[in-house]
């Protein structure tokens, strides 16, 4: 079974959207009499809205710190469909509030800047799905929650990175052995289930311009310089041939690594008697480590992962979405209710 993504032509949109997201400005963050006063306001309005403010793991500390809820695409998918609140702030991208309007559908649902977008969803349309689907008649289609809801409109299943494998596993029960599969769009991810699951997977190829910058190279000089170190990597990343041919000769080394999610993360992060953990995802990560394993020596495998897209989302405009109920997200009605399908057969596997 060949490792190799298919030749699709999410390469060359990868690049596109990699030098997109480079040049995004990364405003500084305030002071913390700032962060105070602003979190107090943003606090206030929640309450007078009836909003519930999410916010995934990347974003800035002081976003975190102020939500109601933090976590992986996953557990905010979840909170979304359960909330009972009128309005739902989404601090993440752009797809992820889609996600929640989706889910939501009778709730308003908020993002602070309509502009963070994401890198790996930009590496594939409806149209360009539909023309893969059409060379590959009666296959399921698995895409990744990072993805346009147009695009999940297209989609039989959905998966995020921490049931991904299960979602797969799910479809060839059903589906019988000899069922084709197309996932996509992030093709280390999906060369992680290919592996895991041992099923062969027609994959995309296109990543998040943060993890595909993570090689195996940078992990093999951390692990020399901190030998009592665990490593904490998210399948997204571009070492994960590497790591999970190192899993599968097994050894000690071998038990050192670990693939999870950002929310696997955290409870590998709780559960570890390691001293020192490599965290090979985007560096917003390590504010929550911090706070749930305070005593564990953290080390980013890149210093310069950084989601530009992630740390748009600033308190000022936080405020400014909860005081004048905007950017609202919308998705017309006959795409949310085709992309609500995959999503919720997603939410039912897992």
């Amino acid at each position: 079974m060949s490792e190799a993504p298919a030749p699709m032509p999410g390469a060359s949109a990868s690049e596109r959207a990699r030098e997109r997201a480079m040049a995004i400005p990364v405003e500084p963050p305030p002071s913390l009499r700032q962060i105070a006063t602003l979190q107090q306001e943003v606090r206030m309005l929640a309450s007078e809205r009836d909003a519930l403010i999410l916010a995934h793991n990347y974003e800035r500390p002081e976003i975190q710190d102020v939500a109601d809820r933090t976590g992986d695409s996953f557990a905010l998918s979840r909170e979304a469909a359960a909330s009972e609140h009128q309005v739902i702030v989404f601090c993440g991208v752009h797809f992820m509030a889609e996600t929640a309007a989706i889910l939501a559908q009778d709730r308003t649902v908020l993002i602070p800047d309509i502009d963070a977008g994401c890198s790996l969803a930009e590496t594939i349309t409806a149209q360009q799905l539909r023309a893969w689907k059409a060379a590959h008649p009666g296959a399921i289609v698995v895409m990744y929650v990072n993805t346009t809801a147009a695009v999940k409109a297209e989609a039989d299943y959905c998966c995020t990175s921490s049931n991904a494998a299960a979602v797969v596993e799910h479809i060839f029960e059903e589906h019988g052995p000899d069922v084709e599969v197309l996932f996509g769009p992030d093709r280390w991810l999906g060369t992680f289930v290919r592996r895991r699951t041992g099923r062969g997977l027609q994959l995309w190829d296109g990543e998040c311009h943060v993890h595909g910058a993570i090689g195996f190279s940078e992990l093999a000089q951390l692990r020399e310089a901190h030998p009592q170190a665990e490593l904490m990597i998210h399948p997204e990343c571009r070492c994960i041939p590497d790591v999970t041919q190192l899993l599968a000769e097994g050894g000690p080394l071998a038990a050192r690594h670990h693939v999870l999610s950002t929310g696997g993360m955290l409870e590998h992060a709780r559960r570890s008697d390691a001293p020192q953990l490599i965290v090979a995802t985007e560096i917003g990560m390590l504010h929550p480590l911090r706070k749930h394993s305070p005593g564990k020596q953290l080390i980013p495998a890149r210093q310069d992962a950084l989601c530009q897209h992630m740390k748009l989302i600033t308190l000022p405009k936080l405020r400014d979405a909860l005081r004048d109920l905007r950017p609202q997200v919308q998705v017309p009605t006959e795409i949310a209710a085709r992309a609500r399908r995959p999503l919720e057969r997603m939410l039912a596997i897992s």
